[in-house]
């Protein structure tokens, strides 16, 4: 049996596998960006491909809390283009 690679998004606390997330990357100087390869180095953070879970992390200012910066909102409008 194939061991899966399991992640945890930072909305719903979920451990869930990799392809089911969509992952988050702050680089060295500080830019955020969506890693849709999952191979981008820096900092990551995982969430669920879920346009609710999405709500969730922009009502809640996840991503910010998460990465310690301003406001994100040309990322959550990323990720929403990319689970449409």
């Amino acid at each position: 049996m194939k061991n899966i690679p399991e992640r945890m998004c930072v909305v719903t606390r979920e451990k869930t596998e990799k392809r089911k997330l969509l992952r988050i990357v702050k680089d060295k100087e500080g830019n955020i960006s969506v890693d849709e390869t999952g191979k981008k180095n820096g900092k990551g953070a995982y969430i669920t491909k879920d346009l609710n879970v999405l709500e969730t992390a922009k009502k809640n200012k996840v991503l910010e809390r998460v990465f310690e910066i301003g406001n994100l909102d040309n990322i959550y409008d990323e990720i929403e283009k990319i689970i449409k």
